[in-house]
This record gives structure tokens, sequence and C-alpha cells, in this order.
């Protein structure tokens, strides 16, 4: 019989134990499940409450303001959308700001049902309306806006301002979320007046 070193034996004996203890332990003769199988808790969705499909509609009063109609009110599309499909529905639309009588207005042009990445379609928006302000003359960019607070709709709401205007305190807000896209020209205000009034504008223009 050979001689087991110290290690050999202790080795010996734990092997020995271990399958004492199995053998007398019922749970431990039922199959392990392969770990594969084993859940692994899925991460917090990034989706905000309120997510999902929503559709836009023009609005008598958004965040306070109030549309503007008659001689005045914008009659055409100032900003290209895009392509429009069937079922999808495009909001223009412009609003004055409390006691407002004269002046520029507060401009709004938003699409629901978005076929593509809403991203895409606020940044083809952003575009055009930057454009538009600055009389085609663009030298904006939707990459330097900023983001804020985005309502109770979620997805992201942006602003940037556009110094190189004729008018140096104009900014432009968009939003994007699953399904919708807009953007609106602030005329004379900060960048953060803007987003808040924005969100707000959109509690009353989305549904």
């Amino acid at each position: 019989m050979p001689i087991r070193g110290p290690r050999t034996l202790l080795a010996t004996i734990a092997l020995a134990t271990t399958l004492t203890l199995t053998a007398c332990d019922p749970a431990a003769e039922a199959e392990a499940p392969p770990a594969a199988s084993a859940t692994v808790p899925a991460p917090a969705s990034s989706s905000p409450a309120g997510s999902g499909k929503h559709t836009l509609a023009e609005a008598a009063t958004a965040g306070g303001l109030t549309k503007a109609t008659g001689a005045g009110a914008v009659s055409d599309v100032p900003v290209d959308p895009g392509e429009m499909r069937d079922g999808m529905h495009l909001v223009v639309a412009d609003y004055n700001r409390a006691g407002q009588t004269s002046g520029r207005r507060i401009l709004f042009v938003g699409v629901d049902s978005v076929p593509e990445d809403p991203n895409k379609r606020r940044e083809h928006l952003w575009r055009g309306l930057i454009d538009y302000a600055l009389q085609n003359g663009s030298t904006g960019t939707p990459t330097t806006a900023k983001p804020y607070e985005p309502g109770p709709f979620g997805g992201s709401l942006e602003c940037l301002s556009l110094p190189e205007s004729a008018n140096a305190t104009d900014v432009i807000c968009g939003w994007s979320d699953t399904t919708t896209a807009a953007v609106a020209l602030f005329p004379r205000t900060t960048p953060a007046d803007a987003a808040r009034l924005f969100a707000a504008m959109r509690a009353d223009l989305e549904h």
C-alpha cells in the first residue's frame, strides 16, 4: 500500500466527507438548473412615466398662451415638417403671450405618429426653424442645445439661443418622445424661460 503524504490524505478525507453529506441531503439530489437559465434582473426602464404613443392637436390656449387667430395668424407652413404619411398630424400655430397685442409671436410646429426616430424628425424641424429664424442664413446647429426638464410626457426637451440672429435674444426649443417631435421659436427670452414655457405648452398640445 503506497504511503500518502499529508496533503493527499487531507484531500481524500475532505472528498469522502463531501460525498457523505451529499448522500444524506435530499435537496442535493435534485438536478441543479443550468447557469444560463439564471434570471438576471432587467435594468430599470429609462422611459419615464407617461411614455407611449401620443398625438398632437391645436389648442386655443397652451401653457397660458393664447392662439393667434384672424388676419395676423400664421396661415402657411413656414418650416418643412418632413415627409407626412397617412395617420400623421401636423400642428402649426403661433401664440401670444399674456396681454400681447402686437410684435412677434411664439411659433410652434409639431408632428405626431412619426415613422422614423423622432429625434431625427426633431432635428429636421429644428434646422428648418433655424433657417426660418435667420432668414435662410443658418449657422446654428442642434448639437449646441442644452437639455431641460421635458415634463410629464417624458422624452427629451432641449433649447438653444440664436446669438447670430438679428434678434440676439431669440431661443429655439424642441422636444421629441416615442412618436412626436415639435419645435418652437421664442422671441426675446432666455433658454431656461423658454424651456419652462415650452413644457407648459406641451401639456396642452400633446395628448
